[in-house]
């Protein structure tokens, strides 16, 4: 099983845009895939909950639910059979806390939109996770990618020269597209939308499809044991 952590602690950056179209893609793709939502807002819950049955299953597990009845470990088992696990994190996420939803991620996707504010937000987190999660930039775990970007402007240049100064891969961009918000609103990815208009989308994401296959698998992904867990529906819901 491969992690795919989604996360930068500044909000309204499109992670959870993120997180469900890579849950779409690898479902689309044949993988057995889980989405699991750390946010408190539950986009990404929110998403799962309006796919159609007739698409690739996706399943579901609502992190930011807790319970007395339960232990943790027990609220954040996946499926047993779980190829792919998509982990969509909230924003004000407590360096503290980096560690915990990081350990084990074989991949982390840091999406960044082009404001002085975000890159400045990015660059904090993207210290963070280097120094408080301690993931060795050797590893090549973390990729940046620019998010409702608009070529040719001068805050996509600044955002484009501040990225390849970090070191950490700078994988692709992301423009800001009508598709999203229809495909947020059908519960399905952009490679599953059915219009000509989003082969151009399409195209912008294979440099981080690729990028995330070709990284190591590490041991240890999650803490919990799996679950059995049925359809699309959230899980602890």
């Amino acid at each position: 099983m491969r992690k795919i952590v989604v996360i930068n602690t500044k909000g309204g950056c499109g992670k959870s845009t993120v997180a469900t179209n890579l849950a779409a893609y690898h479902a689309f793709a044949g993988f057995h895939t889980t989405l699991m939502d750390y946010d408190p807002q539950g986009s990404s819950m929110r998403w799962l909950s309006k796919r159609d049955e007739t698409r690739p299953r996706v399943n579901g597990v609502s992190a930011c639910e807790r319970s007395a009845r339960v232990t943790r470990s027990w609220q954040l088992r996946v499926p047993m059979q779980t190829e792919r696990l998509i982990v969509d994190t909230p924003a004000g996420l407590e360096p503290q806390r980096l560690m915990e939803i990081t350990r084990g991620a074989h991949a982390i996707v840091v999406p960044v939109l082009p404001s002085d504010i975000d890159i400045h937000a990015a660059s904090r987190c993207i210290a963070d996770l280097l120094l408080v999660a301690r993931i060795d930039r050797r590893d090549e775990r973390i990729a940046v990618i620019a998010n409702r970007a608009k070529k040719n402007t001068n805050v996509y240049r600044a955002l484009t020269r501040f990225l390849h100064s970090l070191d950490i891969a700078f994988v692709t961009s992301l423009r800001d597209a009508q598709n999203y918000i229809n495909c947020s609103d059908q519960g399905i990815g952009i490679h599953e939308l059915n219009d000509n208009r989003a082969i151009r989308d399409r195209r912008d994401w294979q440099p981080l499809l690729d990028w995330i296959e070709s990284r190591r698998p590490v041991p240890q992904l999650v803490a919990g044991t799996a679950f059995s867990g049925g359809g699309n529906e959230p899980y602890g819901r």
